[in-house]
């Protein structure tokens, strides 16, 4: 039995010799090498040309006979293409970088043509208006409709001059998008400071120390090795009592990629390159702005609605957030002594703050979420929901920290496979995140091709023997990547373009993973997914019980850096290019912060979800898909005791679907109604 399972797709010629043209199981990453991306993607952009050119002259117009054979030629291209990226993003190399940007342009090229072919758009007419159409499954309907949509958004109705500017437009923001993850990881990996003076570390935990000396051992250095990854940073700003040395930390990292640094990875004038462009793009296609054209593909409607939405929720929280501020200056004037509060002092005065008044340290916590209990206990919640087990695999990875399983049902059959990729290392893109490496597909004969995906975090790892430990947050982060996973995993339709997270709303993706994240909070998964570092011992009961004391503690405050946030991200897309970027979002800040960078901050420099993923007009989107997720959890809290049962309606009608409905008629059909912003504001502690 192929442990990939059947994929319906034959080797490519030379797939024995280069690993990316080999479809026949999982991919090689043990082999690919930056000399293999060349020859492979130029091989399959040629068969993907061909299979084009045969899709707009073959008769007749069917779907076995054009679309089928399409989506063939395109998914090869896509799954090598994707492999490339994949490896682009966590195992970082010059080589690996420099064959990627050569290729980039090309498969981007090939994309905006594909957009852009008139025979192709009238095929898909036609196809639409067959006599048969009509008895179509509502699947492939929606199929045709996402294509036909997606030619006029690609500038398939424009002038020839305006396809040809609008496909370059493409080809540039493709390339400069990858420019500015590429300055923001470089200069990252940059920047490190070492000590000798152990005195610095001074409330450090053991386990971040220990990282740290392996650092500079690994450098060939004596003492102690910090670094701007999130491994080394976040517990430096928390926990770190050395103010001077957490300033020196969040200086450094508060002007990654700027005019502060290396001009040559100043991501400034990328900034305002890509906003340009993105006007441009909208521009052509009679948007008013860019943020109208990104809104016809979500759920929402408008920018009015997105900022009516972020604005009313603002009003809901600042009066919170604001409690909060107020509390954090009155404790660090009168507990700590420090009169006028830092930026670099947020962090490390919140711990103890929240350390005083729930009694527990978040580095207490941290020593119970042991690594292998962790995931045996997300596992079990995955079995517990949806009646499925997770079990490890194997198959060829990027590297050794790399785990790979398999996803059964109760009958043993397959469901799908992931890469589980947890630490931070060199070379890696920081941050966590889903992607898909194989999407479900349903072939002619019954044939199922199994999806498999990347699931990628950035923890600390173990030293000295020891397994890793997490914070709860990172539980958490843990969890909402693994949703993410779920809705790719566990998909039924077999369509490849609405499989999955595929043609879903953007501003809806985020359902299934934050959906996933309230089962960090449940006290039997708590309880079975600890067990002390040093004792195997499980949670205690009464530390819980402070955990869920402090669960909302600052939530204002997390709240409206959300909303900050959100509303610069719609703002700035949302009419003209702004002339003064920073300038626009210190309104912003007027208008919701609690909490003020210094002047010189460059956080936009580094803000990758707009300027470098798939969240430009879009960040609103965590906030608009928590009201759906808090609401998809509250129907598990109104029944306690039917948890299969509910899960069951859960995987059916909304991670099951795909993109084959819109996500509001998936919602209906699971909760009986419209969704309601309670539970967000309940969970929150904002309710009232």
């Amino acid at each position: 039995m192929n442990p990939a399972g059947n994929t319906g797709i034959r080797p490519h010629h030379a797939g024995m010799t280069n690993p990316l043209l080999d479809f026949s199981a999982l991919p090689r990453f043990d082999a690919i090498r930056p000399e293999h991306i060349a020859p492979a993607i130029d091989t399959l952009l040629a068969d993907a040309e061909a299979a084009v050119a045969h899709a707009t002259t073959a008769a007749p117009v069917t779907w076995d006979g054009f679309v089928e054979p399409l989506h063939d030629a395109t998914e090869r291209l896509g799954r090598a293409w994707n492999q490339v990226g994949h490896l682009n993003a966590v195992v970082n190399t010059p080589q690996l970088r420099e064959a990627y940007n050569a290729a980039l342009p090309k498969v981007t090229r090939f994309h905006s043509a594909l957009q852009q072919n008139q025979a192709l758009y009238e095929r898909f007419r036609t196809l639409a208006a067959a006599p048969d159409a009509a008895d179509w499954s509502p699947v492939r309907r929606r199929v045709v409709d996402n294509a036909l949509r997606d030619f006029r958004l690609g500038g398939a109705e424009l002038e020839p001059d305006a396809r040809a500017r609008f496909a370059q437009v493409q080809q540039e923001l493709a390339e400069l998008s990858a420019r500015f993850s590429e300055h923001v990881l470089d200069a990252t990996d940059a920047w490190s400071y070492t000590t000798t003076d152990e005195s610095e570390l001074a409330g450090l935990p053991a386990d971040v120390r220990a990282q740290c000396r392996a650092a500079a051992e690994a450098a060939g250095e004596p003492g102690w090795r910090l670094t701007l990854k999130m491994p080394c940073y976040l517990p430096v700003q928390t926990w770190a009592d050395d103010r001077a040395l957490r300033e020196r930390l969040y200086r450094a990292y508060g002007v990654l990629a700027s005019e502060a640094g290396p001009a040559a990875l100043d991501n400034g004038p990328l900034i305002d390159a890509i906003l340009a462009l993105r006007a441009e793009q909208a521009r052509l296609l009679g948007h008013a702005h860019y943020a109208a054209l990104a809104l016809t593909t979500r759920m929402a409607r408008t920018d009015d609605e997105v900022l009516a939405f972020l604005r009313d929720l603002a009003a809901r929280a600042l009066p919170h957030a604001r409690r909060d501020r107020a509390e954090l200056e009155a404790f660090a004037r009168d507990t700590l002594g420090i009169d006028t509060l830092q930026p670099w002092d947020l962090m490390w005065v919140s711990q103890k703050l929240r350390e005083t008044r729930f009694d527990y340290s978040g580095q207490e916590v941290k020593r119970y979420f042991t690594e292998p209990r962790v995931l045996a206990g997300l596992f079990d919640v995955i079995g517990s929901l949806y009646g499925l087990r997770v079990e490890a695999d194997s198959a060829p990875v990027w590297h050794e920290d790399v785990r790979f399983y398999r996803l059964v049902d109760g009958g043993g059959r397959l469901v799908g496979q992931f890469y589980l990729d947890l630490y931070a290392r060199e070379g890696k893109r920081g941050g966590a995140w889903m992607d898909d490496c194989r999407n479900r597909r349903q072939r002619a004969g019954g044939s199922a091709q199994t999806p498999v995906v990347y699931l990628v975090c950035n923890f600390g790892r173990g030293v000295d023997g020891a397994p890793a430990t997490f914070t709860h947050d990172e539980v958490v982060t843990l969890f909402h990547e693994m949703g993410h996973g779920l809705h790719q995993l566990l998909t039924e339709v077999g369509e490849l373009p609405v499989a999955g997270i595929n043609g879903v709303e953007w501003d809806v993706v985020e359902l299934p993973s934050q959906f996933m994240e309230n089962f960090c909070w449940e006290w039997p998964r708590v309880e079975a997914m600890t067990a002390h570092v040093d004792t195997g011992e499980p949670l205690p009961r009464a530390l819980f019980d402070r955990m869920l004391a402090a669960r909302n503690f600052q939530s204002g405050m997390q709240t409206v850096r959300q909303l900050e946030f959100a509303l610069f991200d719609m703002e700035l897309h949302a009419g003209e290019p702004p002339a003064d970027v920073l300038g626009l979002l210190e309104r912003i800040r007027d208008e919701v912060a609690v909490n003020r960078p210094p002047p010189w901050h460059r956080f936009p420099h580094q803000f990758a979800h707009i300027f470098a993923g798939g969240y430009a007009a879009g960040y609103y989107s965590y906030k608009w898909a928590e009201v759906l997720s808090a609401d998809a959890y509250a129907a598990f809290e109104e029944q306690p005791d039917a948890l299969a049962d509910t899960g069951a309606r859960f995987r059916h009608e909304i991670l099951a679907r795909g993109g084959s409905r819109p996500a509001l008629e998936n919602f209906r059909a699971f909760r009986g109604r419209e969704p309601r912003i309670d539970a967000l504001l309940r969970h929150s502690g904002m309710a009232g």
